[in-house]
């Protein structure tokens, strides 16, 4: 299995998932697959049909939402997200080719739902740079609306808030 990057305790990203992938996904404790790699873009990488089943017989939750490269529909992204993650029992493992889209779409719902920097600084800490798409990004605030956040969207205490030695 790739490298995991995760971004919360709910959600990680990684590479494309091989066969025997998702069992290991399932005893590291993730609860469900979400799998961001189009059908036939890697010939090593199963097809989502096939993925869902191995998933299933993993005792893993799995939902297929691909993104051809270069073709990112921010609002439509956010909202397939939003829905998804709400859908799936967390903690979630999302994979694409390198793990890149899955860290955009996690974006994409995030900025739904969080102030932009915040979500672009969590993504910083975890390797990947999408500070030039910050306006993207934020033009999709609001659009998670009244609903409730899903859990593999929390996004951590930022640290200066956090309660000093000796305070509680």
């Amino acid at each position: 299995m790739h490298k995991i990057l995760k971004l919360n305790p709910q959600f990680a990203v990684t590479g494309a998932l091989g066969p025997g992938d998702l069992t290991a996904a399932a005893r590291s404790g993730f609860r469900a697959v979400l799998s961001n790699l189009p059908d036939g873009e890697l010939p090593s990488a199963p097809v989502s049909s096939l993925e869902r089943e191995l998933a299933q017989r993993a005792g893993l939750g799995f939902c297929y939402l691909p993104i051809p490269k270069g073709e990112i529909g921010w609002a439509l992204l956010a909202e397939q997200m939003l829905q998804a993650l709400g859908q799936l029992p967390s903690p979630v493992l999302a994979h694409c080719a390198s793990g890149q889209r899955s860290a955009l779409a996690w974006a994409a719902a995030a900025a739904a739902c969080h102030p932009v920097d915040r979500v672009l600084a969590l993504l910083s800490e975890a390797g990947f740079n999408f500070w030039p798409l910050s306006a993207e990004l934020a033009g999709l605030a609001g659009l998670a609306g009244s609903r409730p956040i899903p859990a593999a969207l929390d996004l951590p205490r930022p640290s200066h808030d956090s309660p000093r030695l000796g305070q509680s």
